[in-house]
């Protein structure tokens, strides 16, 4: 196992990349009211963590003073729903190295716990293996606050941290885990093979493998899914800790169906559901242009389908732990 103690090791269990609202008129500013609803739920529902800016809160469109007021009001929320201690961590996707420490700097100051880093891509074609682990050593050395790397090829022209990569960085002391959304269920078991979950954890990128990857020495998981139905992705978590895999599976295989309804929706359907089904108001469901409107009745009536096949296991779990 690793022997470079971490600066602070990722919690385990389940975080939420917390969805980001906005109004319909032209200048699409934040609905801080409706904001204030969702982060009050999420946190409630007993997640391990929130994630600020994340893919699912839209963080290329939002501004340095946007974040921070979201770290702000998630910490406020918290507070005032007697857990004022749940982790933080907060989307840093600028697209040069000066830029990402200093979004690193304002995230500590306004009360994040940890940073979640995407590999700048705008200049995809420069960006080669040693240039990407460089970035993230640099931004690691002047970084206030603990990075997670983000591994997400799809968002960033394909640039992926493959696992060599992933070992040298894991050794840097303030680098401690990685999210995985490319899938890498391989990436999770070699990392828990050379590393203690103290030095450096692998993350799901999504739940519909989560109990594939808890299975090789995942830690848990950042799953979108969770802005709708946290129990059952906190439910899953806990069973397999708990040592009941074949019931964690069982519900793991429920939970994959209606995620494809995620998959498939995009951002602008996954709001558009997580609205529907929370009552949220319709007109602030929308992303930020020119993300499009997810205003296509079939697809409306397709993912309510898929998605709200879930409904009642989480009002069960919901109903269990009360």
């Amino acid at each position: 196992m690793g022997s470079l103690q971490a600066v602070r090791p990722f919690p385990p269990g389940i975080h939420v990349p917390s969805l980001t609202w906005f109004g319909n008129d032209h200048s699409q500013e934040i609905d801080w009211d409706l904001q204030e609803r969702h982060l009050n739920f999420v946190i409630t529902s007993g997640l391990h963590g929130v994630v600020i800016a994340g893919t699912n809160g839209e963080a290329v469109t939002l501004t340095q003073d946007e974040k921070i007021k979201l770290i702000t009001m998630t910490r406020r929320v918290a507070t005032q729903a007697r857990r004022p201690d749940i982790t933080i961590t907060v989307g840093c996707s600028g697209q040069c190295t000066r830029d990402v420490i200093a979004e690193t700097k304002a995230a500590k100051e306004a009360g994040a716990d940890f940073v979640l880093v995407l590999v700048p891509s705008y200049f995809h074609f420069a960006m080669n293996k040693d240039s990407i682990v460089a970035f993230f050593e640099e931004a690691a050395d002047a970084s206030p606050l603990p990075i997670v790397i983000y591994n997400y090829p799809n968002v960033v022209a394909g640039l992926d941290v493959d696992s060599e990569m992933l070992d040298r960085l894991a050794k840097h002391r303030n680098i401690v885990g990685v999210k995985l959304t490319c899938g890498g269920i391989a990436k999770v078991s070699r990392i828990a093979a050379t590393y203690s979950p103290d030095t450096f954890s692998a993350l799901a990128g999504q739940s519909d493998w989560l109990v594939p990857a808890l299975s090789v020495g995942s830690t848990g998981a950042i799953t979108g899914i969770a802005n709708l139905y946290p129990k059952t992705c906190i439910q899953i978590y806990d069973l397999f800790v708990a040592g009941k895999v074949k019931e964690a599976t069982a519900l793991q295989l429920e939970l994959a169906k209606m995620e494809w309804g995620f998959a498939k929706g995009g951002i602008n359907g996954t709001k558009w559901v997580v609205a529907r089904l929370r009552g949220y108001p319709e007109e602030s469901c929308h992303c930020r242009r020119p993300y499009p409107k997810y205003d296509n009745k079939t697809q409306q009536e397709w993912i309510v389908g898929v998605v709200s096949a879930l409904e009642a296991t989480e009002r069960s779990i919901a109903k269990g732990s009360t």
